[in-house]
């Protein structure tokens, strides 16, 4: 950290310059989509054109009065939703295609980092916030990573069937998708107000820890009981209250906050002892938990959204003992992923909100898994093993390349998060040493294996709400963190709060 910066005022600083350092980080087109026809956009704001695209105005301004609804141009998910000194409120949107809308000077916005917008939706509503001379909405488009400067965005959209100006439709507005966060030892997400929560297993239980604000300092550790040496899963409620569950070989008990944001209940049964847990959130807002033990797996899930729960089921086998993860396809269904040192199994609903396929092979056995999504959608796996790390994707909407390898530290614990321009980055760490890998670009290809810290026990990565990723690593002496300082740069390790926090063995 920077000598005389407090963490906020480092992130603000940050902020300020990323309008200007963003460009040249931007994903390529992937070559996939070279050639192919344009989607439909969709007319970004009612206005007038108070300045076009030129040499020393990079963008479009449409303006109109204060309040006027803010329109996402297309498909995709939203990347950075945050405040920039010289831009206000703004917004970024990563695209299938790989490029990247953005929109400035909002009084007002309504989605937040991870949500998925469709062409059309009411994102924000326009303002004059920022280094601004009256209400406009500022609308960029960027491209071709290698170029410093965006596309022309009436070119964009003519070309994809809308001439500014335009008058908008309502909109879809469809629930965003909801994409589970990694398991664990130690856990990590957002709560609904934007500040990250902590949740770290030690041999006397779970202990918590939580951002202060939104992008800020932590708090200090709590200590709050519960299963010594669990693993842990977290989930939202379809109210924004995040439920905490936390399973060991003796037993499993659950937690949730009272009120978005708010405070914890005390811990309550949830069901026998087992492995592991993987939680994750249906289509309609019902979290959806499984949990594997020496029989198999078995899951329980919400019979109404934030309402109360089915009995435990049986899902016909799986892997014993074995490590769980979920993920989430574009159109809303869930998928499950368990490794044993043996065998590897997947299993998937067969429509969203919906029951489920069999499980089916999906390799071999290994020590730990994790799954993300590619910014077209497509699932992403990695594994670890005694030779390093492989990964195998989506190809299709039901089919999947061959298992790859990609080198990396073996028999390593693995976690991967989303960067803000939609590139998949994964973390590894074993007992030695700590690495990374990332694509190098949208839906591109990963780069070789990069060190990234000492050894260690679990790591976990989750997001901050301005979009940069922070890392979370465990040891016999406690545990640390590492978050990106821009949006290729990184802070050293250090201890969240100047503590040690709980040892995880």
């Amino acid at each position: 950290m920077l000598p005389g910066f407090s963490r906020r005022a480092l992130t603000w600083v940050l902020a300020s310059t990323s309008v200007l350092l963003l460009p040249t980080l931007l994903p390529a087109t992937p070559a996939a989509a070279t050639g192919t026809t344009a989607a439909a956009a969709a007319c970004p704001a009612a206005g007038f054109v108070s300045q076009h695209f030129h040499s020393r105005h990079n963008g479009v301004d449409i303006a109109n009065a204060v309040g006027t609804p803010v329109h996402a141009v297309g498909d995709g998910e939203v990347t950075i939703s945050g405040y920039e000194s010289g831009y206000g409120q703004w917004i970024r949107v990563l695209h299938p295609d790989g490029r990247i809308s953005e929109y400035g000077h909002m009084i007002r916005r309504d989605v937040s980092v991870g949500d998925r917008v469709v062409a059309g939706q009411q994102i924000a509503l326009m303002g004059s916030e920022g280094q601004s001379t009256g209400p406009h909405l500022h609308l960029r488009i960027w491209g071709d990573r290698s170029t410093s400067y965006g596309i022309d965005p009436e070119v964009h959209l003519a070309e994809r069937g809308v001439v500014l100006p335009c008058t908008p439709g309502s909109g879809p507005r469809p629930r965003p998708l909801v994409h589970p966060a990694e398991s664990g030892r130690v856990v990590s997400a957002r709560s609904a107000d934007g500040r990250l929560e902590l949740f770290a297993a030690g041999a006397d239980g779970i202990h918590h820890a939580w951002q202060q604000e939104a992008n800020g300092n932590w708090s200090e550790w709590e200590a709050l009981g519960g299963p010594g040496n669990a693993e842990l899963a977290l989930a939202p409620n379809a109210d924004g209250r995040l439920e905490l569950l936390a399973i060991n070989g003796n037993t499993f008990q659950h937690r949730w906050q009272s009120s978005p944001s708010g405070d914890w209940s005390g811990w309550e049964t949830f069901g026998g002892g087992g492995r592991d847990t993987a939680a994750g959130v249906n289509a309609d807002g019902r979290i959806e938990v499984y949990a594997s033990g020496p029989e198999g797996l078995f899951h329980r899930y919400q019979v109404a959204p934030n309402g109360g729960w089915s009995g435990w089921e049986p899902t016909g086998g799986g892997p014993a003992d074995s490590r769980v993860e979920m993920e989430k396809a574009p159109d809303g269904r869930l998928e499950v992923f368990a490794l044993n040192g043996s065998t590897f199994q997947h299993r998937y609903q067969t429509a969203p909100n919906g029951g489920w396929s069999s499980w089916a092979g999906f390799g071999e056995g290994g020590h730990d898994l994790t799954v993300d999504h590619n910014a077209d959608g497509r699932l992403e796996v990695f594994a670890s093993g005694p030779v390093g790390v492989f990964h195998k994707y989506q190809t299709g909407p039901t089919s999947w390349s061959e298992w790859e390898p990609t080198g990396g530290p073996a028999d390593s614990q693995l976690t991967s998060e989303r960067t803000p321009d939609g590139r998949v980055e994964v973390y590894a760490m074993n007992g030695t040493t700590a690495m990374h890998s990332w694509q190098t670009a949208v839906n591109a290809p990963y780069s070789d294996w990069a060190p990234f810290g000492t050894g260690g026990t679990e790591v976990v990565a989750a997001t901050n709400a301005d979009g940069r990723i922070e890392v979370f690593g465990t040891s016999h002496a406690g545990t640390f963190h590492k978050w990106q300082t821009g949006f290729a740069t990184w802070s050293d390790w250090i201890w969240l709060n100047n503590s040690a926090g709980p040892a995880v063995g």
